[in-house]
């Protein structure tokens, strides 16, 4: 046998200046796109843009040839990574809208509202990389409420769908991001261990905010330390049973409660042949859309109302771009409006919220000089029987210094509250934590000179 047979075949594509390539953006604006003919057993690159577009075996760019993945490759072949089969014509806007949004509804049981909010996101996931931030869809629920055919139903529509339920650890998941580019679906339930939620949770962190790459230790065959930055930006469907604790990623997440109500009669058990078929189709036309509008730079200034949480803003603002409709992106700032106010009711629940309600109560009182202990007896006396832990002025100082940072200056052997830090921060601590705040408590403190005796 010849000795080229024997070679590796990433050796011989290397020896041919050929290179693998799953999607790019060529200099002159057109997009390379895999597809995949499960039927034929073959990959294919889209090439082209909005008004031109071919089918070809390769690619020539950056010096070398890029060819795409061998439909032989584990992960196209077992549909870990699913692609379209060929381009086709969708319409208007509207109609695709309309037609992921019915795809939605006869497989999975979730409310009408989330229905177009999960529409509008597939169609977003296929121009994702035009924007800079992303929010994350999750559907939260215990077992048996439907998230795997949430998963499964939605993210088969989603740009370059990663099915991460595929791969028996978390460490793939650096590398196949990375790689691909597309969007991640996940069910966290998957990974059990406390090593793998904690590489999970660095990729939700990372992933939702352009120019934050992973660092991932590796070594040369040689052993010389080389760490290489894994980028994960992009788009995430992930099923969870509970929150996340970090309020900052939970942030990040447009979520729908799986079981809170009967299934409906009309939603079938097993999903029936012809959903995969269904949903190859549909990516097949929103591979047109994304040739159509990938170049278009997205207007995100004014979208969302700037009484909203600037968090929420970053979220929703990328979805709303995509809404045309007044009606739908009415109905999307209502859900905005929604999560702003879950999310000031449940700070309002936390004890930062009731350490600035005790403060604003002695400001009220007219007392003119605030201290910790006197935070401390007040915040003991109304709200000590709702804690496990002995209330001391020492954790109630860290509270004000570290949560509400508020800043305090010792006095006498006593820790005093920092009135002009009080001044400049009451109002707008107040608006975070849902504490309505009098500016009138306020007046009388910037009239005066505050009082730093030890009395």
């Amino acid at each position: 046998m010849h000795k080229s047979h024997l070679e590796p075949v990433r050796e011989r594509l290397a020896k041919a200046n050929v290179k693998p390539l799953v999607s790019a953006i060529l200099p002159d604006g057109r997009i390379v796109e895999t597809l995949y003919d499960s039927d034929k057993g073959e990959t294919r690159f889209c090439i082209g843009n909005e008004d031109r577009w071919e089918i070809a075996k390769d690619v020539r760019m950056n010096g070398h040839t890029a060819v795409p993945y061998s439909p032989q490759n584990n992960l196209v072949q077992n549909e870990i990574v699913l692609f379209p089969s060929a381009i086709e014509e969708y319409g208007t806007e509207e109609s695709l809208v309309s037609e992921i949004q019915s795809f939605i509804h006869r497989y999975v049981d979730v409310s009408p509202h989330f229905e177009q909010v999960a529409s509008y996101y597939v169609l977003f996931t296929w121009v994702y990389d035009a924007f800079n931030e992303l929010p994350y869809l999750r559907a939260r629920g215990d077992y048996g409420s439907g998230k795997t055919r949430f998963l499964l139903t939605i993210g088969s529509l989603c740009y370059k769908p990663i099915f991460a339920s595929g791969a028996s650890t978390v460490s793939p998941l650096f590398r196949m991001l990375d790689t691909f580019r597309g969007t991640l679906i996940i069910d966290e339930c998957d990974f059990r261990w406390s090593d793998e939620r904690a590489e999970l949770v660095k990729i939700l962190n990372n992933g939702n905010a352009r120019g934050f790459p992973v660092l991932r230790s590796e070594t040369t065959p040689q052993k010389e330390f080389n760490p290489r930055a894994y980028s994960v930006f992009g788009p995430k469907l992930v099923a969870t049973r509970g929150h996340f604790e970090d309020q900052a990623l939970e942030s990040r997440f447009l979520t729908e409660e799986m079981g809170v109500h009967p299934l409906r009669h009309d939603v079938p058990i097993n999903l029936p042949n012809g959903h995969r078929e269904e949903a190859c189709h549909l990516r097949n036309k929103l591979l047109l859309f994304r040739l159509r509008n990938r170049h278009k730079k997205p207007i995100l200034d004014g979208l969302m109302e700037r009484s909203i949480e600037p968090r929420l803003q970053q979220v929703f603002a990328p979805l709303l771009s995509m809404v045309k409709s007044p009606e739908s992106r009415e109905a999307l700032k209502k859900l905005a409006r929604g999560y702003h106010q879950d999310l000031l009711t449940e700070r309002g629940l936390g004890v930062e919220a009731q350490v600035l309600e005790v403060i604003r109560d002695l400001l009220a009182g007219g007392q003119e000089r605030i201290t910790v202990k006197d935070v401390s007896q007040l915040f003991s006396d109304r709200f000590g029987d709702e804690h496990d832990r002995k209330i001391t002025s020492k954790w109630i100082g860290s509270i004000i210094r570290r949560k509400l940072r508020l800043s305090t200056h010792k006095s006498n052997g006593v820790f005093v509250l920092s009135t002009s830090a009080i001044s400049k921060s009451i109002q707008l601590l107040g608006e975070k934590y849902g504490v309505s705040v009098n500016p009138n408590i306020l007046s009388h403190r910037t009239s005066k000179p505050s009082t730093t005796s030890g009395k």
